[in-house]
């Protein structure tokens, strides 16, 4: 009784792990198939001819357009620097560098992609139109009130998600991972 008792329960144990690992790479995985720097997480592999499962899993729960490997790469923050998820009442400041890039884009969407702007004529930040401090590094403020410099409003309420989007980049080109650094994200107030 004791010996099947036993192997009912690694039976049990395996499937738990087995299902448990195979639902956190289909909702989550950015352990598994992703670059995190921060609070920002990318998928490099998505772009590729042949991404690996977990990058085509995040692509195909995800179901947006991605750019090709060579275009570019997608950024996503679903939470600040100090690890609490972003909320749309509260007032966030973005400080840092930016990878090189020809050009890159910084939107708010809900977490299932929606964009959350409160202006239809700004949906996203781009860097032309952006005044960066001396040294080159970026200071944007997202919040659904007025903020000095660089402003992205967002209106609504819940979680929202921050997208940088960086075209014609060089990171993880000719095989490197380096990343010079993105933008922290800290909250500077929040109702």
């Amino acid at each position: 009784m004791g010996f099947l008792f036993r192997i009912f329960l690694i039976v049990v144990i395996a499937v738990g792990v087995g299902f448990g690992a195979s639902y956190y790479a289909l909702t989550d995985g950015r352990v598994i198939g992703s670059v995190s720097v921060g609070p920002w997480a990318a998928w490099p592999q998505i772009g590729q001819s042949y991404p690996d499962p977990y990058s085509r899993a995040y692509l195909a729960r995800e179901g947006f357009l991605q750019l090709g490997e060579s275009e570019g790469i997608q950024f996503v923050a679903n939470e600040d620097s100090s690890g609490d998820p972003l909320d749309r009442a509260c007032h966030y400041a973005l400080e840092g560098s930016v990878p090189t890039a020809d050009f890159w884009t910084l939107a708010a969407t809900t977490p299932q992609g929606a964009i959350v702007s409160a202006a239809p004529e700004t949906m996203a930040l781009h860097s032309d139109r952006l005044a960066l401090d001396r040294d080159g590094s970026v200071n944007v403020h997202v919040s659904p009130s007025l903020a000095p410099g660089n402003w992205l409003e967002i209106d609504g309420d819940g979680a929202f998600q921050l997208i940088l989007t960086l075209y014609d980049a060089a990171v993880f080109s000719g095989g490197t991972t380096a990343i010079s650094g993105l933008p922290s994200i800290t909250r500077v107030d929040c109702p």
